[in-house]
């Protein structure tokens, strides 16, 4: 397969679908290892996704019974008493809103074939999930010296136990963005593989999309809901 390097953009063929360079068998078909095609790129799009909407209902039936625990508890409890916002909190919501920003800044460049790029926006996202993860230690650190612990009073026990929930799940997230620069050093050198390549991108971007949403929620859900 013909193969153009313009700066730091690598072009391969002409993309999916597109009339890039003539197949061995002279019809302008691209056969790989004798039996893959372009089919089969689109094939692990689609599995790579289903498999990442599947998590996500997972993720999000589970979080949605304990928001619905906190509700109940919040709406019938004689002992609630809400807890004072820690500051770093808006801090920690800025950066997971920016890493949001990145990871599709990432994907694009991905799309546009710009490998460096692509590298360089992975680990600005990967810098930011690390520091929202930071943060919120150091609010759970900030509570602690008030004197609010886990058992302090319901209010509290949902905010540790929803905290610490997201931020397994957002770890997850940063695993499978370790595996995306990991990955970026394999050589790719036909439609099929980029299109592989760009599916894993897709899919770790909306996990990551879904994770910034349900930190949202649930922030307005622990300091702005208020019940009855």
């Amino acid at each position: 397969m013909a193969t153009t390097v313009t700066g730091t953009r690598t072009k391969v063929g002409q993309g999916l679908g597109g009339p890039g360079p003539r197949g061995p068998n002279g019809n302008g078909s691209h056969k790989r290892n004798g039996g893959g095609d372009l089919f089969s790129g689109y094939s692990a799009a689609s599995r790579y996704r289903v498999g990442t909407w599947v998590m996500i209902a997972s993720v999000s039936m589970f979080f949605t019974a304990l928001s619905s625990a906190y509700i109940v508890r919040a709406a019938s409890a004689t002992d609630w008493r809400p807890i004072a916002m820690p500051r770093i909190l808006w801090l920690s919501t800025a950066l997971i809103l920016l890493s949001s920003v990145t990871i599709e800044a990432a994907r694009r460049k991905l799309k546009g074939l710009f490998q460096s790029g692509y590298f360089k926006w992975l680990l600005i996202t990967g810098a930011l999930g690390i520091g929202f993860l930071s943060s919120q230690l150091l609010a759970w650190q900030q509570l602690r010296h008030q004197g609010v612990f886990l058992s302090s009073n319901p209010h509290s026990s949902f905010f540790y136990l929803l905290t610490a929930m997201h931020g397994l799940h957002l770890l997850g997230g940063l695993l499978a963005l370790l595996y995306l620069l990991f990955r970026t050093r394999s050589r790719v050198d036909d439609v099929v593989a980029e299109a592989r390549r760009q599916a894993r991108a897709d899919a770790v971007g909306i996990y990551w999309h879904f994770m910034d949403g349900l930190w949202i929620y649930l922030f307005l859900l622990l300091f702005l809901w208020r019940s009855q």
